[in-house]
C-alpha cells in the first residue's frame, strides 16, 4: 500500500511528533470505566487502569473532534483542539444549542465514537487521543512543563 500523495497537516504533523516524545503506558491508555453522561448533560469520564480519573465536557469533546475534516478545519484557523471556534463580531448572538451527543459506543477496544446531535458523528476518540489531551490540572501542568522545556 502506498502512501504516496497523503500530506499531514503542520498541526497532524506536530500531534504525532508529541505522540513519539512521551510514550504512555498500555495501563494509561486503557479505561478501566467509561461514563458517557448524556441524560446529565456534562461530558465523558473514564478511570484508567493506571489509576489516574479524566473527565471532559461534551463542548470540549465537540470542538476536539478528531476526524479529518475537523482537524483541517482547526489546523486552519489556527485553533487547538478542544478550543471553540471564533464568534463573528458584526452578528448578532444567536443562540445555539449546548454540545450534546444523541448517543455514544464502543469502537473495538481501542476508541469510542460520539454521535454528535448536530449530525456530526465521524470523529473516533481513540484513548490514546483522549488520555493525551486530559483537562485534569495535573495533565496540563505536566504538558506545559514539557513544552517549556522543548521551547
Amino acid at each position: 500500500m502506498s502512501h504516496e500523495g497523503i500530506r499531514f497537516t503542520d498541526a497532524e504533523e506536530q500531534a504525532r511528533m508529541e505522540a513519539k516524545e512521551k510514550p504512555l503506558t498500555r495501563a494509561a491508555m486503557t479505561p478501566a470505566k467509561v461514563r458517557v453522561l448524556i441524560s446529565e448533560g456534562k461530558g465523558l469520564e473514564i478511570d484508567w487502569q493506571d489509576g489516574h480519573r479524566s473527565a471532559w465536557d461534551f463542548k470540549w469533546l465537540r470542538n476536539a473532534c478528531p476526524c479529518a475534516t475537523c482537524i483541517e478545519e482547526r489546523s486552519h484557523e489556527g485553533r487547538k483542539p478542544g478550543e471553540a471556534k471564533a464568534k463573528k463580531a458584526d452578528l448578532l448572538p444567536m443562540f445555539t444549542p449546548p454540545a450534546r451527543p444523541a448517543s455514544a459506543h464502543g469502537v473495538g477496544r481501542y476508541a469510542i465514537q460520539l454521535n454528535w446531535q448536530d449530525g456530526h458523528s465521524a470523529g473516533i476518540y481513540s484513548w490514546e487521543y483522549l488520555r493525551r489531551h486530559c483537562a485534569c490540572a495535573e495533565c496540563a501542568l505536566a504538558r506545559a512543563e514539557t513544552k517549556g522545556a522543548v521551547n
